[in-house]
């Protein structure tokens, strides 16, 4: 959790120019300052992460499966 802290606190330093964008953004959504907007933001950036690494293995398994199957199928039973 410090470490997100941190992040944010450096995500926030260096808006400069963007930083009155980035304001009025957060305010748009409902948040009330920009250090919890920045924050949800990287949660939900993890969760995304998160899902993706999901996505990969189940593909992965997938089409082990696929593999396993059609190897299966072209063998006959005389051999």
């Amino acid at each position: 959790m410090n470490m997100e802290n941190t992040q944010v606190s450096e995500i926030i330093a260096n808006l400069k120019g963007r930083r009155k964008y980035e304001e009025k953004k957060a305010k748009k959504l409902g948040y009330d300052c920009l250090y919890k907007y920045f924050e949800d933001k990287l949660e939900q950036a993890a969760k995304l992460e998160a899902e993706k690494e999901s996505l990969v293995k189940i593909e992965a398994q997938k089409t082990l499966l696929r593999k396993q199957k059609s190897k299966e199928k072209n063998t006959c039973s005389c051999c």
